[in-house]
């Protein structure tokens, strides 16, 4: 009878009729995807993971992909991909729709996931840009906030409260976003936004080289802020997310 109860428990947690991976979760007219952690036992809290695809894909793709959605079900993260109306993100300007959906859709997903509180936000390219806007809109309190190869100027309109840490990846053959370089040739321009939003001090506190594969060196570059941390990669290969670059980050965020 006990183990009876408890397996109800977790199918009641655990919500194995609805949506997940592939099968799209239709809301508000949109739809959506999820996908829990490997292993995930049905009942223990699971921190979110929301990514903006790159533009012309929908949410299937970073959940097929073992850089994004795979990275993040082998750190235990919850890992949810909103779709763009037609394949893209509304993002040049405060107060974009996408915002609006994207908060709906975590609102969903924690009607039926149990969750503990982190939410952690990313995006690669335009999805990048996206998941900025999201943030500048306020859309939700940020945890961590992944830039992968997009990034606002400096002057960019945004209000809402500075995430806890902000980490941006960006190649500086770029040819498709290019690589933002600032004054002086400065290599962390990317970043302006968010040193100044979080309070970061002129200098940065540490450099340093990292490999997740042998043929891709990225430089680090990090500021203690006031906010919270900054960081910002740098490799020189063209536009994509870098193989390992999600997962080392979500293993530094969650300490797993």
């Amino acid at each position: 009878m006990i183990r009876s109860l408890t397996t109800a428990l977790i199918l009641f947690a655990c919500p194995a009729a609805a949506c997940t991976g592939l099968d799209a979760c239709a809301l508000d007219g949109r739809s959506y995807h999820v996908q829990p952690p490997d292993g995930w036992n049905g009942v223990t809290p699971l921190p979110i993971h929301l990514h903006f695809h790159g533009w012309a894909r929908q949410g299937e793709v970073p959940i097929r992909s073992s850089r994004t959605g795979g990275a993040a079900r082998e750190a235990g993260a919850l890992f949810v991909a909103p779709d763009g109306l037609n394949r893209t993100w509304s993002f040049r300007r405060p107060g974009s729709p996408d915002t609006v959906f994207a908060a709906s859709v975590l609102a969903d997903v924690a009607s039926s996931y149990p969750t503990d509180g982190t939410l952690i936000v990313s995006g690669y390219s335009w999805g990048a840009l996206m998941a900025a806007r999201f943030a500048c809109d306020g859309g939700a309190d940020i945890d961590a906030l992944l830039l992968i190869a997009g990034a606002f100027p400096p002057d960019t309109d945004c209000d809402g409260p500075p995430p806890g840490r902000v980490s941006h990846v960006h190649g500086t053959t770029d040819a498709v976003l290019a690589f933002p370089r600032g004054p002086e040739d400065d290599e962390t321009h990317a970043v302006a936004l968010w040193r100044e939003r979080m309070g970061c001090g002129p200098s940065e506190a540490r450099r340093f080289d990292w490999q997740a594969v042998s043929w891709l060196t990225h430089t680090r570059h990090e500021w203690d802020c006031a906010a919270g941390l900054v960081t910002m990669d740098v490799h020189a290969a063209s536009h994509l997310i870098p193989r390992g670059w999600v997962a080392r980050h979500l293993g530094e965020i969650l300490e797993r």
